[in-house]
């Protein structure tokens, strides 16, 4: 509702063995911010996509290195155009294979569960006042209100180097995953989320109420959702049955 360009950039690659969902949000300024998410969306599309299963550990460590390689390509582009110093991007990446999923997160985009009724934060945000809330400084309440709630202290593309969180769990039938750009979580608090996710609709009107909520308060930033609902989980996967719903706006 306020700003006039689009920083986030988001993928959605499926076929019969896996997903990879992902969602950028980008920081710059003057057009940089997009093309850091752009650029972090790309590669992890293109390095990920041979992954068929999530069994191996070597998953998990080509998504950590993938994470790095953006983030020495955004890096790296910082030193050699003026226009783009100060560029970067937050990363959250969603794998979805089988009956497993891993995650590889860097920033404050986030990737929620809803299982059983109940919403999880998979993801723990790279920011000030996240670092305060574990020191216990702030209450996660007082941290959303924070005038540095949007100060971020990793992402990709800022320094040389970068070390993303890795998360593994198992995923059921019946499980929806939502990954977002800030622009939503920083908008509507986990209790919205979790009414909206819980609704009847399909995920593709989830998506868009989700979208229309955080614009109703005022829709400060960019926003990007990604909603994928499980159909089925296990062999199914492996057969080539429709397993997965996917909604994606940004």
């Amino acid at each position: 509702m306020i700003r006039s360009g689009n920083e986030d950039n988001f993928t959605v690659d499926t076929n019969v063995t896996r997903g990879i969902f992902v969602v950028a949000d980008g920081m710059g300024g003057h057009a940089a911010g997009e093309v850091a998410s752009e650029m972090a969306v790309q590669i992890i599309q293109r390095e990920l996509a041979s992954v068929t299963t999530l069994e191996s550990d070597d998953v998990a460590m080509l998504t950590a290195e993938t994470l790095r390689k953006a983030n020495r390509a955004i890096h790296d582009r910082t030193l050699t155009e003026v226009d783009k110093q100060g560029m970067g991007t937050t990363a959250s990446v969603l794998l979805i294979a089988a009956t497993r999923y891993l995650i590889g997160q860097v920033g404050d985009s986030r990737v929620y569960l809803m299982r059983d009724g109940a919403l999880t934060q998979l993801t723990k945000d790279h920011s000030y006042v996240q670092e305060q809330v574990d020191a216990g400084f702030l209450t996660p309440e007082q941290a959303r209100y924070h005038p540095y709630s949007n100060v971020i202290t990793r992402c990709v593309g800022a320094s040389p180097e970068v070390e993303p969180d890795i998360y593994r769990g198992e995923v059921r039938t019946g499980d929806l995953f939502l990954v977002a750009s800030d622009g939503l979580t920083g908008m509507v608090d986990d209790r919205r989320l979790s009414q909206l996710l819980g609704s009847r609709a399909d995920p593709d009107r989830k998506v868009h109420a989700l979208i229309s909520e955080a614009n109703g308060r005022g829709g400060l930033d960019n926003i990007t959702a990604i909603i994928v609902q499980v159909v089925e989980s296990g062999e199914a996967v492996s057969s080539g049955d429709d397993t997965m719903e996917v909604r994606a706006v940004g």
